[in-house]
């Protein structure tokens, strides 16, 4: 009974992929708003009330498809602060945003699905919340290693600020000063500023050597963020 039951959990494991993969070949194809779970289960020769089984509403399938877009990026954002953790806090901060911009434009249509437009009709679940802060927390937590270590020294809060930046740190870092916290979320929406206006075309004409560009965009926004630059 249990090799039958392994089999079947092995089975659907390989079913789930099999639509992941055909749903994302639509999104490229077609984009999100025209995902249709009867045209996956068409292309994998599948009728679609067994599709359903796996997938209930394209609500549902289009949620799977996010979280793993989520996790993926968040991933590679981890392996590169893995990778350089023994660098100073600039340098892996500067390696973390070129692994999400890797990522990105490596995986355009899925990068689209998570910070382009709002898919109509979709609302995303409570699900989504811990992939999509991967990154976000990995970029924190490299600021706090350095607030711990050699220090940080973000810019002084306007005075109207500070009630703002109290409530942010509270939410998002309470070990951290609220100035520090504030910088933070002005650093992670330019940098998926920067990666959305080369994923969607808009350098295009206008920014040509994108790789040297970004690297030292993103080095910016860590010095902003007040990260220390190697002295």
């Amino acid at each position: 009974m249990t090799t039958v039951r392994g089999a079947r959990a092995r089975a659907r494991i390989e079913i789930t992929a099999a639509i992941k993969d055909e749903a994302r070949t639509q999104l490229a194809a077609e984009g999100a708003a025209k995902l249709s779970l009867r045209a996956v289960a068409r292309e994998l020769g599948m009728v679609s009330s067994a599709l359903y089984r796996y997938f209930p509403s394209r609500d549902e399938l289009l949620t799977a498809l996010i979280v793993d877009a989520y996790d993926a990026i968040g991933a590679a954002a981890e392996k590169a602060a893995a990778e350089t953790a023994g660098e100073r806090p600039l340098e892996r901060w500067t390696a973390v945003c070129r692994a999400a911009r890797a990522w990105a434009v490596a995986h355009p249509h899925e990068y689209a699905l998570i910070y382009g437009s709002p898919v109509p009709g979709y609302s995303a679940p409570q699900d989504t919340i811990v992939p999509a802060s991967r990154v976000g927390l990995v970029l924190i937590e490299t600021a706090r290693s350095a607030h711990a270590g050699e220090g940080v020294a973000p810019r002084p809060l306007p005075e109207g600020l500070r009630p703002e930046a109290a409530r942010l740190a509270a939410d998002i870092a309470p070990d951290l000063p609220p100035a520090l916290a504030v910088t933070l979320v002005a650093a992670w929406s330019q940098l998926f500023g920067l990666i959305s206006f080369e994923v969607f075309g808009h350098f295009h004409n206008i920014v040509e050597d994108r790789d040297t560009f970004f690297t030292a965009a993103a080095r910016r926004l860590g010095q902003d963020v007040g990260l220390l630059p190697r002295g």
